[in-house]
């Protein structure tokens, strides 16, 4: 199913996982995740490095001296969640009651307004899709959902304990012909589902049935955590002595075949959210060239607002000297926190305090606890409050930071770019004599653009006044102008392999935008957009019918504009390989398309045995599930460039993941980008690692050379899956050989060892992970994989399953470590230790990581300081 916001709390471990956020310039730890509106630590805190204003800020005189008037007030909505724990259970009676029937009993203690989605299977259809039940099974207020599910409320009652509980009865034939129910839990208030270990929930109605079921004979443990991929989830472990709790099946029933009766419990955590507000008022005082500021908030327990001030609009944080309003403390010289005061009448708290007039603006954001900050929900951005009248059309604009308030930043960037041009122009004539020569001089562009990009990246970017041109382009290797993005990119895959099945999965993408936005991701990767044969869209029929599973293309369009609106840019995944054909030929083979791209058989290449077509031989490897599309063909490339650019201009698309591009030339590839210009393009390009007998091989370099002959083919107007890297890491994870990630040349052993820039590094996806499950990364090691390829170059991708789990809180710790120290895809990589149960390395001189059960710390003249750890990881950073 689709997730979004349940999960069961993480394995138990002593302390919760550490995370951090970057507040004021300054590294602070967190320890779990936050809601959307709550979690980010202000990314615009910008508090270091501005000169100490001569103004102090002091208490509020006593009542009696003069006011003017108000210069600004406005009350600021806040949206803060909290946590509800409670148990989800499943019941099964194996025993017939009086009508014959035994029964199954669905339910959970947590308030709310509760669905339980569900259908059944029948033997030997384990891991397809539902059947609906006969309607004899449904209870009372069933309704059908679609074609393959049934919907039915939970009737709300009290257990013995006076506590209320929702629970569902289904009953079931002793001799049932079904094999199993399958089902998920839904919260309707939140839109919330509650999954089992990352997949639907199987009760097993005949013993024969396979699969992660529910119930088992033996004894079998729950794990805080183990449900994994649920998004939104605060989730957290029992506490460090937790034991794992145990099902312990019911010993009537049959045991050799049908209902066997067992019970078993969940714990589970859900989001609350609650609405607040902070006032901010400012008045002038009579007399005086001081301001009285007043902050009121009615959100309970200890508030403490994180602030400073700013001169001349610039949005530079500084700090007030001395005196300080009461109860403030500076934060690593870098900003003021001031705890507010209890109201004397309990509704909340509030503080007012002077400040000289000779500041133009005050920025604060408020912190509730350790890992909770909130930030002005109209923007995302923290709040400003103007402190002089001539200010206060800047009040909701804290983004206020285009280039012209880096002068000496962009200043000497662009002397560095004009000092490299001078510097290729001397050499007109010259041609780069060597390729490490050619690799150096890009390396050096793409990292000037990469810093310019980190720079200017906002949702809104200024025009670029000036251009540097180069006279003579063959003096250099150019960069590809399209398809490789900026260098900083990090990637959400925004889907799963079940993410079809809610039917509106766009629009639940789109409430993620933010958030996403917020841990740092760049990119998503949305699911493929055309109508298809498979509901998951990878078996594409007629291209410009953009009305999916997923959702309209009206929903397609607004989760694109959200995500623009969040300062992402958004992928499409193209299938360009094979299309599924809507007629048969005279001869009943099914290769004569439909739609808007009416193409016949010439369109299918001719050394397809299934489709007989009439084009040429295949450039690559056949898909054998549908006609593979003969790209030689003119007409072809023609309607695909069109299409291409038509969903850039229709649907807002920056970019592409592409579709099995083993079935085709990549040379085609970069007739495509070339056309579309996208962003950021990504192929997959997956084929099996080398092996002896059975064991994988240590030089995997005939893999890796396979996906970069690919790339190699585009021109570099796409990177590539790094498949070989993945295939490494799980021989490393599950045999505790990290020597395997150090080549013969010490050097990462895939794709990012050899061409970095074009490395698109990841894990874990919707068919190696999810519900297909065919390369799945070793279970509880996934932060391991998230620490290697988050701090080393390349463009990594996070798996939506992933960043929406129990393993949010470190990977959004990864991420944060990764954009502060601004690694970036052709960081420099050194390799310190790569031995049987350690691998450590060195990134930019910025950062260090090792990853094993084997002992390393770092040495040296630098000051390393502990940024993350947890099971298996650790990661070094030098201070900012």
């Amino acid at each position: 199913m689709a997730v979004a916001t349940w999960s069961i709390p993480a394995i138990p471990r002593v302390g919760p996982p550490a995370r951090g956020v970057l507040l004021g310039g300054a590294f602070v730890p967190a320890a779990r995740p936050l809601a959307w509106r709550c979690r980010a630590t202000p990314r615009r805190l910008r508090i270091g490095g501005g000169i100490v204003g001569r103004a102090g800020a002091a208490e509020m005189p006593v009542a009696g001296s003069g006011e003017v008037g108000v210069v600004f007030s406005e009350k600021f909505p806040l949206r803060r969640c909290h946590t509800v724990e409670g148990k989800a259970w499943v019941r099964v009676d194996a025993e017939p009651d009086g009508d014959g029937k035994c029964k199954v009993l669905i339910g959970c203690d947590v308030e709310g307004k509760w669905v339980l989605h569900w259908g059944v299977s029948r033997d030997g259809e384990h891991g397809r899709e539902w059947d609906q039940p006969p309607s004899e099974m449904r209870p009372p207020g069933s309704v059908q959902i679609k074609d393959y599910a049934i919907e039915t409320p939970l009737d709300i009652s009290h257990n013995s304990e006076g506590r209320m509980i929702h629970e569902v009865k289904i009953k079931i034939d002793k001799g049932t012909p079904f094999a199993a129910i399958n089902f998920v839990l839904k919260e309707e208030e939140t839109g919330a589902w509650f999954q089992h270990k990352g997949h639907d929930f199987i009760i097993p109605l005949c013993v024969s049935f396979g699969g992660d079921l529910l119930g088992r004979k033996q004894d079998i443990d729950v794990r805080p955590g183990a449900l994994g991929h649920l998004s939104n989830v605060l989730q957290r472990s029992e506490g460090p002595n937790a034991e794992p709790q145990k099902i312990v099946p019911d010993d009537k029933g049959s045991r050799d075949k049908g209902i066997s009766g067992f019970y078993e419990e969940y714990p589970i955590l859900k989001s609350v959210y609650a609405q607040n507000f902070v006032t901010a008022t400012v008045r002038e005082i009579n007399g005086t060239n001081k301001h009285n500021v007043e902050f009121d908030t009615d959100i309970p327990g200890e508030v403490i607002i994180h602030w400073g001030v700013c001169k001349d609009n610039t949005m530079t944080w500084e700090i007030p000297p001395e005196p300080h309003p009461p109860t403030t403390k500076i934060f690593r010289q870098k900003a003021l926190q001031t705890l507010l005061q209890r109201k004397a009448d309990g509704t909340g708290n509030s503080i007012s305090f002077l400040l000289d007039a000779e500041y133009s603006g005050l920025i604060f954001v408020l912190k509730l606890d350790e890992y909770t900050w909130l930030r002005n929900m109209e923007n995302g951005f923290d709040f400003y409050v103007p402190l002089t009248r001539a200010d206060t059309h800047v009040a909701h604009n804290s983004e206020k930071q285009k280039t012209d308030d880096k002068p000496s930043q962009t200043d000497g960037l662009i002397s560095d770019i004009r000092n490299l041009v001078v510097g290729l122009s001397s050499r007109r004539g010259q041609r780069a004599k060597n390729k490490v020569l050619q690799e150096d001089i890009l390396q050096e562009i793409e990292r000037l653009a990469a810093e310019a990009y980190s720079i200017f990246r906002s949702p809104t970017i200024d025009t670029v006044e000036e251009s540097v041109y180069i006279d003579d382009d063959s003096l250099i290797v150019k960069p590809a102008c399209s398809g490789t993005g900026s260098g900083f990119e990090i990637v959400c895959q925004g889907f799963n392999w079940e993410s079809h099945k809610s039917g509106k999965w766009y629009v639940e993408l789109g409430t993620k935008a933010k958030e996403l936005s917020s841990l740092g991701f760049t990119i998503v990767w949305a699911p493929p957009p055309t109508d298809s044969v498979s509901p998951e869209g990878y078996m594409p029929t007629d291209l410009y019918n953009l009305n999916s599973r997923y959702g309209t293309i009206e929903e397609l369009k607004e989760v694109v504009k959200k995500f623009h609106g969040a300062g992402m840019k958004v992928l499409g995944d193209a299938v360009l390989n094979h299309r599924c054909a809507q007629f048969q030929n005279q001869n009943g083979v099914w290769n004569i398309f439909g739609g808007r791209l009416n193409w016949d058989d010439r369109a299918v290449v001719a050394d397809d045995p299934h489709f007989h077509g009439r084009g040429s031989k295949s450039s690559g490897d056949n898909f054998h599930a549908a006609p593979n599309i003969d790209h030689s063909q003119e007409f072809v490339r023609s309607d695909l460039k069109e299409w291409l650019c038509w969903m850039r201009k229709e649907v807002g698309y920056d970019g592409w993941r592409l579709d099995f591009v083993r079935g085709f030339w990549g040379g085609y590839v970069k007739d495509y980008l070339e056309a579309s210009e996208p962003y950021f393009a990504v192929g997959e390009y997956w084929d099996s690692l080398s092996y002896t007998y059975g064991e994988m091989d240590y030089n995997q370099d005939a893999h890796r050379q396979r996906i970069v002959d690919w790339i190699n083919a585009t021109n570099g107007t796409a990177g590539a899956f790094d498949v070989t890297t993945k295939g490494i890491l799980h021989a490393v994870l599950e045999r505790s050989e990290y020597w395997r990630l150090s080549d013969e040349k010490g050097r990462p052993p895939g794709v990012l060892g050899w061409w970095p820039s074009r490395a698109v590094t990841f894990i874990e996806n919707h068919d190696t992970g999810s519900t297909q499950g065919h390369w799945r990364f070793p279970f509880g090691m996934e932060v391991q994989g998230y620490a290697y390829i988050l701090t080393h170059p390349g463009t990594p991708a996070v798996f939506y399953d992933h960043i929406f789990s129990h393993l949010h809180p470190e990977i959004a710790k990864l991420i944060s470590i990764r954009r502060r120290q601004k690694i970036h895809c052709r960081s420099k990589i050194k390799i310190l230790k790569a031995e049987g149960n350690v691998y450590s390395a060195e990134i930019d001189e910025r950062v260090t990581m090792k990853i094993g059960s084997g002992h390393f710390e770092p040495s040296g003249p630098i000051n390393w300081v502990v940024a993350a750890e947890g099971q298996g990881y650790k990661v070094w950073e030098v201070p900012l």
